[in-house]
Parts: C-alpha cells; sequence; structure tokens
C-alpha cells in the first residue's frame, strides 16, 4: 500500500494532537512530510522526534530560529522554514496528498485556500476556511478538484449520514439536524450569566479543547460558526439548517429526509473518530477511540436550543441572511470579544453585545478575493477592539 503523504497544519494543537496520535497508530498508511506550529517550539521538537517529517513551519522567527538549534543539536533531518507563504508552499506541496487544516482563526484561511487550489484531499478543522471564505473558497475547492472532507464532529456525522451522491441531496434531503452539547451553562438561569469566570466558562462537561472554542461551546458561538459552515459545506439553505440540544453528545448530529426517516451518526465523544474518518476516507481505521457500549447509556435527551439562553447561536441565521461578507464579521467579531473576556476586558455575557454592536457598525460590500476577505478581518477587529473599551 503506497503511504498517505500527509501535512498537519496546527499540529500541537487538539485537533493536530489527535490527528498525530490516529496516524502513530498507523505506521504503513501514512507518512508525515510537514508539520507548522506557532510558538510551542518543545511540544513540535518532540513531534520531530516521532514523525521527522522533512519540514517543520514556525509562526515567528525567534520561535524558528529556536526550533532550527535543537533539531540541529539532535541531528534530525527536518528543515525549518519561517518564511511568510511557508504555509501556503507546504498546504500546496507536490510532496504532499492529504492536508490537515487545523490552524485556529484567520491565519488557517490562505493555507486552506491553497491546499484547495492545488487539489488536495483538504481534512477541514479550521472554521475560517468557510466562515470567512465561503463561496470564495468552494469555488477554490470546485477549481482545484480537491477533495473535501469535514473533521468538526458534526459535520463529519452530518457526512457520514448523507447519500454519497451529492447530487441527491437535494431531492432526498429535508433538513440537518446538529447537536450541541450546551455547554457548561445549559442549566444555568441566563441572569446570572454576567457572573462568570474565565475558569466556569472554560469547563465543558463533555471535550478538552483549547479555551478559545471551549468557551464558544459556552456561548453556543461554536454552533453558530457551525451553522454557517454547514451551509457552504453541504450547499444547504439556511432554513434547513437546524440545531438541537443533546447533552450527552452520543448522537453527534442527523439528516431528516424527505420521507420522515433520520439517519444519525453515533460514538464515543472523541475527536480522533471524525479525525480516522477524514484520513481513511472511504476506509474505516482504527482510531483509538473506546467503542461506545448501549448498555452503560442510561439516556439520550434533546432540548430546544434556547434564544434568551443561547442568543450567540441565532446570529447565524441572521448573518446568512444578510449581505456577503456578514458571516466573516462575526468571527471576527467575536475572537476579538472572547480575547477581551479571557483577558478580563469584559464580563461574560457582554461577548454576545460585543458581537451585536460589531454587527452593526460595519458593513461590508461583497468580499470575493482573499485579500478583501482578510482587509474585512482588519477591519472588524479594529471596530470591535474599540467598541470592547467603550463596554468598560
Amino acid at each position: 500500500m503506497k503511504k498517505q503523504r500527509l501535512a498537519v497544519l496546527g499540529s500541537t494543537g487538539s485537533i493536530g494532537g489527535n490527528t498525530l496520535d490516529v496516524v502513530a497508530r498507523h505506521p504503513d498508511r501514512f507518512e508525515v512530510v510537514a508539520l507548522t506550529a506557532a510558538t510551542q517550539v518543545d511540544a513540535m521538537l518532540a513531534q520531530c522526534e516521532q514523525f521527522r517529517p522533512r519540514v517543520a513551519v514556525m509562526a515567528s522567527a525567534p520561535h524558528a530560529a529556536e526550533l532550527a538549534e535543537k533539531i540541529k543539536q539532535k541531528g534530525l533531518p527536518t528543515q525549518v522554514d519561517q518564511a511568510s507563504d511557508a504555509l501556503e508552499k507546504v498546504a500546496s506541496s507536490g510532496e504532499v496528498d492529504t492536508v490537515m487544516a487545523a490552524i485556529v482563526g484567520a491565519a488557517g484561511l490562505a493555507p486552506c485556500l491553497a491546499a484547495a487550489r492545488a487539489g488536495k484531499r483538504l481534512l477541514l478543522a479550521n472554521k475560517e476556511a468557510l466562515v470567512v471564505g465561503g463561496a470564495v473558497f468552494m469555488a477554490a475547492v470546485r477549481q482545484g478538484g480537491a477533495t473535501l472532507l469535514p473533521i468538526d464532529s458534526e459535520h463529519s456525522a452530518i457526512f457520514q449520514s448523507l447519500p454519497e451522491d451529492a447530487s441527491t441531496w437535494a431531492r432526498r434531503v429535508d433538513h440537518i439536524l446538529l447537536t450541541a452539547s450546551g455547554g457548561p451553562f445549559r442549566t444555568r438561569d441566563p441572569a446570572t450569566l454576567r457572573a462568570v469566570t474565565i475558569e466556569e466558562a472554560c469547563a465543558h462537561p463533555n471535550f478538552s479543547m483549547g479555551r478559545k472554542i471551549t468557551i464558544d461551546s459556552a456561548t453556543m458561538m461554536n454552533k453558530a460558526l457551525e451553522v454557517i459552515e454547514a451551509r457552504w459545506l453541504f450547499d444547504l439553505a439556511p432554513e434547513h439548517i437546524k440545531v438541537v440540544i443533546h447533552p450527552q453528545q452520543i448522537i453527534h448530529s442527523m439528516v431528516q429526509f424527505k420521507d420522515a426517516s433520520i439517519i444519525a451518526q453515533l460514538g464515543t465523544p472523541d475527536m480522533r473518530v471524525p479525525i480516522a474518518c477524514g484520513l481513511a476516507w472511504p476506509e474505516r481505521i482504527a482510531s483509538g477511540a473506546p467503542l461506545l457500549d448501549f448498555t452503560q447509556l442510561a439516556a439520550l435527551t434533546f432540548e430546544e436550543a434556547d434564544a434568551r439562553r443561547f442568543p450567540g447561536l441565532h446570529l447565524s441565521w441572521q448573518a446568512l441572511a444578510a449581505a456577503p461578507g456578514t458571516t466573516a464579521v462575526l468571527n471576527a467579531a467575536n475572537e476579538v470579544a472572547v480575547e477581551a473576556f479571557l483577558q478580563q476586558r469584559i464580563r461574560f455575557d457582554q461577548i454576545h453585545a460585543l458581537n451585536v454592536a460589531t454587527l452593526a457598525a460595519v458593513q461590508p460590500s461583497n468580499p470575493d478575493t482573499l485579500h478583501a476577505l482578510l482587509a474585512l478581518d482588519a477591519e472588524t477587529r479594529a471596530v470591535a477592539q474599540e467598541l470592547a473599551q467603550r463596554l468598560n
């Protein structure tokens, strides 16, 4: 069997680490060609020792220099790159078959576009490619002939539940149902959310994730962004995308067909499952996740996604109905808002207020290139920062 040559963008993060965990279980199937990270030199060094990639990319010159020195001391064959276009070069390299796009934030947009245009097998865990890129990114996927495989557990579940022939979706599918845990404040009185601490917001009931995505789960903004992603991934009108609270997160998402039947994907809440699915598709390989034991499940419950408790969720449909580029504004505003909360500059309940205020203040004008999208992203961040200061 010819090995699949893999580049992992964001290898020291949660998704990147889980990807390498799956890959390590199948040395006969995968060769790690390139790894990229932002600042975690020691974690990257350990990965280079284990997987011996040809290239390692660091986001800043000082961290790249530190990594290069340590790699030299250990006599590893890995070359360190820190050029401004290093991520795009790795993502589009002729030595790479598959790209795991796990960089968090707008920084992941350019390499995702590069991989798409180069026709790669693209495992998409970067929300911004779709939330910010939208039509621009999907056009690149089509033009490059890339294979796009979603890695978010919910989108992977939808992908696995849909018919393989995408041309049949419109006539067969009534709507999709994205499930959500409800986060740590699912049963908390909304009137008390102004007093939420950083520690409380970072305590997800089911998953261990980075602070940004954990807080997005607490506000349900992660689900708002997933609604936007689903619109582009599955070419669905926004009104055909629904969200339901499912605290146990055993059912990862569902497809409701026009004959009233529902197909769902179930499994233990472990990100290695959708990662293994993407890596091996259309085959299946061991992920390392424990098997689901139905005899040990007490119950599967479902609740409405309450707009009073989770107002951020409902911004997704509003943004999709607004001018092109509005979803990019929402994403950038939310990143600034979460950062401001983590820096204790705004309260937890002001995250939503800042997002709403920024959406009202920034009017996009149909950004249709990467440059225009990044300019809109930068403009939005500047406006959101100014608005955050006023909230104090």
